[in-house]
This record gives structure tokens, C-alpha cells and sequence, in this order.
């Protein structure tokens, strides 16, 4: 699953795949797209991931724009006018892929149809990364599934029923590592909308790997993502969210990106391994913080020990409480002075 991209081992801990979307927040700009991923790469993310397409075979010149798509971008434009303003050329990808191997991140990208996986699939990408727009797109499904590459869905505007059968889908066609991401498709998404125990069902249900692909403002959601079990974080990073576009309102400026990666990064150490035990230095302190069993009152040598003659009080030595059954009702082996800790 996703090896070593998503679920990679560092020190012992599972390491969360950070992806920085870029998305279109390039605004159709090629020197705007080489700095995100100059940003991403500062902030700590180790993929940064944009969208391609060729407009003219993604979608009608008269389908409406999303609300949110309304809200964002006060254009008046239809979708296909706002998309081809935002496409990227393929040349440009070849150039984006290049600078990223330059910076040292990881490029991936998310495709509209099987010529763009192809051709993403030339560049070297890590994995095939279907948007929720295509979750019920069977013939993509099963195209992208022939392709041998690990795969990650996110699962925006669809319910259990729609995830099974995408899932189905793929796995009919012989993919094998897929990666689950729950979503809610509105930008910027409120916290109410976010459901985020969805990821938790997901994984469950279909007992694969699940991850969190956020859209709303602030970096709590996907830190708590990572504590509920994610093991892919997709968050869109911009320049700027004040720019005009459609994703800018719900994306995360470079600085709150890396305070994201880095509290993702501190939970990563604080999950652990799930076996309760004291710490190293837990037991150290338990020396001098957890009771003993002391002499509430002098105590001479074959006095049959009573309750009334012990106390429990934190010391240096002595029987801890747990043994506080097997020491009430014998005999003092020795004399104890009140105060003595209660000792072999």
C-alpha cells in the first residue's frame, strides 16, 4: 500500500503522506506554479500535486459553475471558460516535473482522463490520484485500475454505496493498493459540513488505508485527521488565499502549511505504538511518586499488622499499596517505627 509513499516507516512511527495541492492556484500561471512548489517544499510537504487537463475533452462550453465556483471567482465565465483560463500546457507539466526532481519534492498530479494519466504516467508519477469528480466515471475506473499503480480516491459527494462500487471497480480490474480519501466537496467546507468520522467508517468498511483530503480554513481538521488514523493529508496550499480563484478560499498559505506539516509531525511521535507501559523516565519518577505502604504508628516485632497501623504515603522504599491484602494480617517480621516504610 502506497510503498514508501504513504504509509512509509520513519523511526518506528507510520509517516503521514503530506500533499501539498497546488491544484489550479496557479491561476494559469507557469511562474506562479514553480513557486508553490518551491512553497510546498519549504513548508515540508513531500508531494506537491496539481490538476491536468485538456479542456475541450473534460466538459460541455455550457455546463454552469459551482457555487462555490460562484462565490470565489466573480467572473462572469462559464466553467469551461474558467477551466481553460486556469489550464496548464503538458509542456508545462514536463518543466514542473523537472524542477520539482531539481528542489528535491515529490510531483504528482490529478488527471481528468486516461491520456492525461498516460501521460502523467511518462513523467515517473508515484501513484494515480482519481478525484471525487470521478468517483462514478466506471470506464476511468476500470482504465486507470489497468495501469498497475497504486491509487488514491478521494470519495467527495458520494455516499457508501458509491465508494463500494468505485472501489468494486478497481479492484475487479486488478488494482490492489488503494488509498481512500474522505472529503466534502465545498470550498472552503465549514466544520459542521466536514463529518470527519466518515474517514474512520471508510476505513472500517473497506479495511484499506484512508486518509483525509480537507478543504476547510485552518490546519485543525487534517492534525486531527492524523490522530483518527489518516495516513494521507491532502490540503491546497496558495501564494495567497486572497487571490481570485476558485480553490484560494479554502487553501493554506505556505507559513500555516508548515505549522500544519510540523503538528502532524509532533502527533506522528505522540500516537506511539498502542502498548500501555511506563515510559523510561515514567519509571524513574515512579520511584518517588507512586505510594508505598508506611507505619502509621510503632510497630513491635510479631505484632499482628492491622489496617490502623499503616498508612499510604510516598516514600523512598517500601511495599507499594498492591500489596496492601498480603502485609495486613501477618505478624511484623521485625520492629517498624512510625514513619518506616513497610519493607522486607
Amino acid at each position: 500500500m502506497l510503498e514508501p509513499i504513504s504509509r512509509k516507516k520513519s523511526d518506528n512511527m507510520n509517516k503521514t503522506l503530506i500533499i501539498a495541492e497546488a491544484g489550479v492556484n496557479h491561476n494559469g500561471n507557469f511562474k506562479t506554479a514553480l513557486q508553490l512548489c518551491d512553497a510546498a517544499k519549504e513548508a515540508g510537504a513531500d508531494i506537491v500535486k496539481f490538476q491536468n487537463w485538456k479542456t475541450e475533452k473534460i466538459i460541455l462550453k455550457d455546463v454552469e459553475r459551482a457555487q462555490y465556483q460562484k462565490n470565489n471567482v466573480k467572473l462572469e465565465e462559464t466553467q469551461f471558460e474558467m477551466l481553460k483560463r486556469l489550464e496548464l500546457p503538458y509542456d508545462d507539466f514536463h518543466k514542473i516535473k523537472t524542477y520539482c526532481d531539481n528542489i528535491g519534492i515529490t510531483f504528482a498530479s490529478t488527471a481528468d482522463d486516461i491520456e492525461g494519466v498516460d501521460f502523467l504516467i511518462s513523467l515517473g508519477i508515484p501513484f494515480i490520484k482519481i478525484s471525487s469528480g470521478d468517483i462514478n466515471n466506471i470506464p476511468y475506473l476500470r482504465q486507470t485500475a489497468r495501469r498497475n499503480l497504486p491509487i488514491i480516491l478521494s470519495t467527495g459527494m458520494s455516499s457508501i454505496g458509491d465508494v463500494d462500487k468505485a472501489y468494486k471497480t478497481l479492484r475487479d480490474v486488478g488494482a490492489e493498493d488503494i488509498t481512500l480519501l474522505h472529503c466534502t466537496t465545498n470550498y472552503p467546507c465549514p466544520f459542521e459540513q466536514v463529518n470527519l468520522r466518515a474517514m474512520v467508517t471508510l476505513g472500517n468498511i473497506f479495511r484499506v488505508p484512508v486518509g483525509y483530503s480537507d478543504h476547510t480554513k485552518g490546519i485543525e481538521v487534517p492534525i486531527s485527521a492524523v490522530a483518527l488514523g489518516a495516513s494521507v493529508i491532502e490540503k491546497h496550499i496558495t501564494l495567497d488565499t486572497a487571490m481570485e480563484g476558485p480553490d484560494h478560499a479554502a487553501s493554506t498559505e505556505p507559513k500555516e502549511f508548515k505549522m500544519m506539516v510540523e503538528a502532524i509531525r509532533n502527533i506522528e511521535r505522540a500516537l506511539g505504538n498502542g502498548e500501555k507501559r511506563p515510559s523510561e523516565e515514567e519509571k524513574q519518577n515512579s520511584n518517588v511518586i507512586l505510594k508505598r505502604i508506611i507505619a502509621a504508628k510503632d510497630i513491635a516485632c510479631g505484632d499482628v499488622i492491622t489496617e490502623d497501623m499503616l498508612a499510604v504515603m510516598r516514600s523512598n522504599s517500601g511495599f507499594t499499596p498492591l500489596a496492601w491484602d498480603m502485609v495486613v494480617g501477618t505478624r511484623a517480621w521485625r520492629k517498624f517505627s512510625k514513619g518506616d516504610s513497610i519493607t522486607i
